[in-house]
């Protein structure tokens, strides 16, 4: 900082330059980690260490508009209270953060309408990038729009067909591990509590789930069950109607990890035992699921790296590099005790 009749005010490159009677292009291609390597080394330490002790900070502003650039990257999340989101955020400011890149953090309450209008306000904020957590099937038109203005990648919740980069996880593949665990631990008669349809995480694992079990002759028992939002209450309506159809099934697979503790609690309700009547596994390993009594048994989502992935595709798309081909992460299947053979 420096002082001007009384006032502070942050230095500036002139500031600095004035002080060390050298150019101010000295001094910024010193400051700018692009062009540093332009400026000798001894003569870049005093810049360096002038700067620290006038208390300069760069005009990112300034810089971004000759640049073209913001350094900001808007990211769209669906419910910031779910608890799946954290560590995929986590890995997208970590990636950002390292960059030099600040996050805009919003969310859609999965709503379309607010998506659509969190898409325009960014567009018009001039963010270098949007990376969209809080993809719905319906939003794909919208998405597309405004990656024409705007790059644009969807993360963590996928889009078929769609012309932007997508970073996912292979869902089918977690599907089918559930699937494959069911028929080792003994089960016949399986059953799913399935996820809005809407979001197509919840559809690929049951299409992953349910070929594989046809596979090892497993049935699966109907109705289609399908919640309004992926929450503990709606696991538990599920749970209550599939134990009023019967007969019951002795393995349910619950497509996130609060469907499947709705589903538990629903069974205790009902005097059920889990895993000893029916085993329950989720989706995600939410934090905290380990502690449950008993421990759930699920599918680890790569919420981190998903994050991290994605934040590295949209940084590369804000520089103007070529477009990346989609990314696929593998999830992790995770046994606990909420999964058991079969009473005999």
């Amino acid at each position: 900082m420096t002082d001007t009749g009384g006032q502070r005010r942050n230095a500036t490159l002139a500031d600095i330059a004035a002080e060390l009677d050298l150019h101010p292009s000295t001094v910024s291609r010193a400051l700018d980690p692009a062009k540093a390597a332009m400026v000798k080394a001894p003569t870049r330490r005093r810049i360096v260490e002038t700067a620290d002790r006038l208390g300069y900070r760069p005009n990112l502003a300034a810089k971004g508009l000759k640049e073209g650039r913001t350094a900001t990257i808007a990211v769209i999340a669906a419910d910031l209270g779910n608890p799946w989101v954290t560590p995929i955020i986590h890995g997208l400011t970590s990636r950002m953060t390292s960059s030099g890149s600040v996050p805009v953090i919003a969310e859609t309450g999965d709503d379309s309408s607010t998506l659509a209008a969190l898409l325009d306000h960014m567009v018009a904020r001039r963010v270098d990038a949007i990376v969209v957590l809080a993809a719905r099937r319906a939003d794909r038109e919208i998405i597309e729009a405004t990656s024409r203005l705007v790059p644009t990648v969807v993360a963590a919740r996928p889009l078929e067909d769609i012309g932007v980069p997508v970073v996912r996880e292979r869902s089918r593949l977690g599907g089918r591990l559930l699937a494959e665990h069911f028929a080792e631990l003994g089960h016949r008669r399986v059953a799913q509590l399935r996820g809005p349809e809407e979001v197509l995480n919840f559809p690929n694992r049951a299409e992953g789930f349910s070929a594989r079990a046809s596979e090892m002759g497993l049935e699966e028992a109907t109705p289609r069950l399908v919640a309004a939002r992926p929450t503990i209450d709606e696991g538990s309506r599920l749970m209550d109607e599939l134990l009023d159809r019967g007969p019951l099934p002795t393995a349910v697979f619950a497509h996130n990890d609060l469907l499947a503790v709705g589903a538990v609690a629903a069974l205790r309700r009902r005097a059920q035992s889990v895993p000893d009547d029916v085993s329950v596994a989720g989706y995600n390993d939410m934090p905290l699921t380990e502690h449950l009594d008993p421990a759930l048994t699920t599918v680890r989502f790569p919420g981190w790296q998903v994050g991290h992935e994605a934040a590295t595709v949209a940084l590369s798309l804000a520089a103007g590099e070529p477009r990346f081909g989609d990314v696929a992460l593998d999830p992790e299947f995770v046994p606990r005790r909420s999964t058991a053979p079969p009473r005999e």
